[in-house]
């Protein structure tokens, strides 16, 4: 049977990666990359030799019908992102229903778990982490201020995934929006050379921020507790 693996990668630091994805990506005969440049570093590390072609929010028709053809010939793939697991808040998520619409059973979609940038930053979180709401990157505009109201009132853990250019006005928004004793914890630049979590209500996050504007940078999840 032909398998289409999603392979979790690392989010920062390349050591986390398991030796069962160094193996499949070793053993498969083409490896799908959000971006062929950022997955090279990877695959160099790790001494992977496996052809890579690119497939992205912005691939072409052309490329889903390439690597459907791929698969029909009885090809074994791989598909990475550039950090963590595939089709989680990822456009990966588009060809691997794709293929199942296609093939049904005839390919074999296998999971490789591992690094998500969202899981281990609950992990260290101290937040109940029993059960949570992910809402991946909250829109720009359109429903924004929606999501904002629907956390201030979640009985749930809320994670969401924010950019640098974003931060700031999120965490104004939480400040207006959730209770004081609401605890928000932000972690950036996880697995990297400058992660680090800062905890506390989303005034006292925010004035953190104000103070450390150099900080403002990089990759950031945000976890807000239940209400």
């Amino acid at each position: 049977m032909t398998n289409f693996y999603v392979v979790a990668t690392p989010i920062g630091n390349l050591e986390d990666i398991t030796l069962r994805a160094i193996r499949i990506l070793k053993e498969v005969d083409l490896i799908l990359c959000e971006d062929t440049r950022v997955a090279k570093i990877l695959l160099d590390h790790h001494s992977i030799k496996t052809p890579t072609a690119s497939y992205h929010a912005h691939s072409k028709t052309s490329k889903k019908d390439f690597i459907l053809d791929f698969l029909e010939k009885g090809k074994n793939l791989a598909l990475v992102s550039d950090a963590g697991t595939p089709a989680i808040s990822d456009p990966g998520v588009l060809i691997i229903s794709q293929i199942i619409e296609k093939f049904k059973k005839g390919v074999k979609i296998i999971p490789i778990p591992g690094p998500s940038a969202l899981i281990a930053a609950l992990s260290a979180s101290g937040l109940p982490a029993s059960e949570f709401l992910f809402l991946g990157f909250l829109p720009h505009k359109k429903g924004r201020e929606t999501l904002f109201k629907e956390i201030a009132v979640s009985k749930r853990t809320v994670i969401f995934y924010e950019s640098p250019h974003r931060l700031m006005k999120t965490l104004e928004s939480l400040n207006k929006c959730l209770k004081p004793d609401r605890k928000v914890v932000i972690a950036r630049e996880l697995t990297k050379i400058y992660e680090e979590f800062v905890q506390g209500n989303a005034d006292a996050v925010l004035k953190y921020f104000e103070k450390n504007k150099d900080k403002v940078r990089g990759e950031f999840v945000v976890i807000v507790a239940k209400q």
